[in-house]
């Protein structure tokens, strides 16, 4: 897990550097970021799901399994098969079942379409994945042979999440390939709902969901999220289902509201979740220094997600809760920014207490604790002018 994240880094690198040079427009600097920051919230939460998921397959398959598969070669290339074949149904049905849509959305709501989408992927979706491939242990495959695939399985779709690619040629008619996952996360009215193969495209052909890419996509939802923020991207759709539910009359629409088809959510729900929730200010654009914070507190966290991951087994639990609380304030943070948010500094502050504490359980020196005692009465006593310099700093003079 710690070493697919410069993997991921290299490919994303050279695709940015390939699209520059050939002056193709597939980045932009606030989707880039969102997009990442989205998948460092994953990854870092697989530290604690994966886990999970292995011993959930491991009872079911010793108190459940019909059959006792042994390893094999064929066997391999079977449960590989199946495990594509369950995405399928998962995909689709993700896109057909509100509550399953609530956790998948997130990954559609990029409109650029490059390999840093393919970091889109929400611990959500980890879970709900998890029930449905819940089948195979008790099919009798081992969850070290189910954990190992499904580690493989989720290698292939980044390199599908691309525009510099074309065709290619005989593996259209195999594989699902960069032009058909184009059209999968296409808003175009023809390709909606199409292509939810994972790495074989047979599935969709046989069911009837299969498109051809015949002209360029417009990417991203139907309607537009128009957000950076990190919380609206993930629960924004799950406000929606909560605020019709609320709203519909009787049981049958209540079961639509859930697990009928997004259609189903009235349209006009967003607009007055957003005047409630998502509070839009009407500032100019970034400037160069907010981007190059931003930038900064990115590449930061990503070198702090990727020595946390390789060296976690080495840290207290303490630490690995301040490490985590320390990188989803600072994804928080990174949206909020780009969102030009004011209490940005309220999560400033709450980092660098965290990052206090931390220090402190590895080093309980009473010089820190003297040191806190004689900074933290000067930062209340100062604090709004702290507060507007640093905003001034980081957005410029207010409008």
């Amino acid at each position: 897990m710690a070493w697919a994240i410069p993997l991921f880094l290299f490919f994303m690198g050279i695709e940015y550097w390939v699209a520059r040079k050939k002056g193709w427009k597939y980045f932009t600097f606030s989707n880039s970021i969102t997009n990442l920051n989205v998948g460092i919230a994953e990854r870092l939460l697989d530290t604690f799901t994966v886990g999970i998921f292995y011993f959930v397959y491991d009872y079911l398959h010793r108190h459940f399994g019909v059959f006792d598969i042994r390893s094999g070669v064929l066997l391999w290339i079977a449960l590989l098969i199946c495990t594509d074949f369950i995405w399928y149904w998962y995909h689709r049905l993700a896109h057909e079942i509100n509550i399953l849509w609530g956790a998948h959305v997130v990954h559609h709501q990029s409109e650029d379409f490059n390999y840093t989408v393919s970091a889109r992927i929400t611990v959500f979706q980890a879970f709900a994945r998890m029930m449905f491939w819940s089948v195979l242990p008790v099919i009798g495959f081992p969850p070290a042979m189910i954990i190992s695939v499904q580690l493989v399985h989720g290698l292939y779709p980044f390199f599908i999440h691309t525009r510099t690619i074309g065709k290619l040629g005989i593996l259209e008619y195999i594989l699902v390939t960069p032009s058909h996952h184009r059209v999968h996360h296409a808003s175009n009215e023809k390709y909606l709902d199409r292509n939810y193969g994972d790495v074989l495209i047979i599935w969709d052909k046989i069911f009837g969901t299969f498109a051809a890419e015949d002209e360029e996509p417009e990417y991203g939802l139907t309607k537009p999220l128009n957000s950076h923020s990190f919380l609206w991207q993930h629960f924004h759709f799950l406000l929606e289902i909560v605020y019709a539910y609320r709203r519909a009359e009787g049981w049958k629409q209540k079961w639509k509201v859930v697990f009928g088809k997004p259609d189903h959510i009235n349209p006009g729900i967003r607009p007055v979740l957003e005047e409630r929730f998502l509070f839009r200010n009407s500032t100019g654009a970034a400037t160069r220094r907010l981007q190059h914070y931003v930038l900064g507190q990115t590449a930061v966290i990503i070198a702090v997600l990727f020595f946390f991951l390789l060296l976690e087994e080495q840290a207290p639990v303490f630490i690995q809760v301040c490490i985590t609380l320390v990188i989803l304030l600072t994804l928080v943070n990174s949206g909020a920014i780009l969102e030009q948010r004011r209490w940005v500094f309220y999560l400033e502050y709450a980092r660098l207490l965290v990052v206090f504490i931390a220090v402190y359980y590895c080093w309980p020196h009473p010089a820190l604790l003297w040191t806190a005692a004689l900074v933290q009465p000067l930062i209340l006593y100062f604090k709004a002018t702290i507060e507007q310099r640093y905003l001034r700093l980081l957005y410029g003079a207010p409008a």
